[in-house]
């Protein structure tokens, strides 16, 4: 937590302890973090939310509030809705896809299910697709739980609005991410034959769990050599495997992580940090291969978040 440690009170034993703003702010950091990293796909971002509405809470008569909780998530949503549309202007003059940035997550976001499934790389993918107040309704409704009329606080709008959206937000999502329940072992075996092609150039086993509609995407940010656009079907993204395998030959190391909640690969080229590999699985099979090498987006790989709701 940047810029604001510090504020203590001091107990009738002359003790130093957080005031309540601190107090009530660190309790429930962890969330408001989850928050807005759900509604950006950006921990960088997500942080510079984080200290917005620090300041801002710190400046609260805690007096007048009656759920702190909410309060908090109310003024994160607002300051992430603000920054939505600042991070849409930067994903227009972005080089080549843009990926949500990976984090290298504690056990116990795998554990909660819903939650690693809403912060997962495919679903992020997915909830690119909606609009900032779709996207912030969706949230909040779908992976927090909030009632209609606590988010409407947080939005501006009606409940009866609301309502609307989150159903309309609800049916797009549903059509478009993964289908059928994924087990880490599945995921596991996945990137364990991405990992065998790269290492060995044997693409028989990778072939074999590829969806014949598999979109590889690769995330440089114009800083490192990756896909300048999306790679569609098993065959063409099997021979740039091939190309890449020969490429990396003798120089790649792969270490097994858990990702937004799932298995994933860490990859490290001449031993230092060089991308981070995710897939989505559809009925069992690979339809989706997620490369992310821009530098700026692997500052979250070397040590775990942690993520709550």
């Amino acid at each position: 937590m940047t810029g604001h440690a510090g504020r203590h009170d001091r107990d009738a034993s002359g003790e130093g302890r957080p005031d309540p703003a601190t107090e009530t702010f660190v309790a429930h950091r962890n969330l408001l973090f989850t928050v807005a990293y759900e509604m950006l796909g950006s921990a960088a971002d997500a942080e510079d939310v984080l200290q917005e509405t620090w300041l801002r809470w710190a400046g609260v008569d805690l007096g007048t509030v009656r759920d702190r909780r909410a309060y908090l998530v109310r003024i994160t949503t607002r300051q992430a809705l603000g920054r939505m549309r600042a991070l849409s202007r930067r994903k227009e003059s972005y080089v080549g896809p843009w990926l949500p940035e990976p984090l290298l997550t504690t056990p116990d976001v795998a554990e909660d299910v819903e939650l690693a499934d809403s912060v997962s790389m495919a679903v992020l993918l997915v909830l690119e697709t909606l609009a900032p107040t779709e996207r912030a309704v969706f949230v909040l409704r779908e992976v927090f739980g909030l009632a209609h009329d606590e988010i409407a606080d947080a939005v501006d709008k009606t409940p009866a609005a609301v309502r609307q959206i989150a159903h309309r937000a609800r049916a797009h999502v549903a059509a478009r991410r993964p289908r059928g329940a994924v087990s880490p072992a599945e995921s596991r075996a996945a990137l364990s034959a991405f990992r065998r092609a790269v290492e060995t150039g044997d693409l028989q086993g990778l072939l074999d769990i590829l969806a014949p509609d598999v979109v590889a995407l690769g995330d440089g940010g114009g800083v490192r050599r990756a896909l300048p656009r999306p790679v569609v079907g098993a065959d063409k993204v099997a021979r740039l495997l091939t190309a890449g395998a020969a490429r990396l030959a003798g120089r790649a190391a792969f270490e097994p992580v858990q990702v937004n909640g799932h298995p994933a690969l860490l990859m490290r080229l001449d031993g230092e940090v060089d991308s981070v590999v995710a897939v989505r699985i559809d009925d069992g099979l690979v339809s989706g291969l997620y490369t992310v090498r821009n530098p700026e987006k692997l500052t979250r790989v070397r040590r775990e978040t942690a993520m709550t709701r």
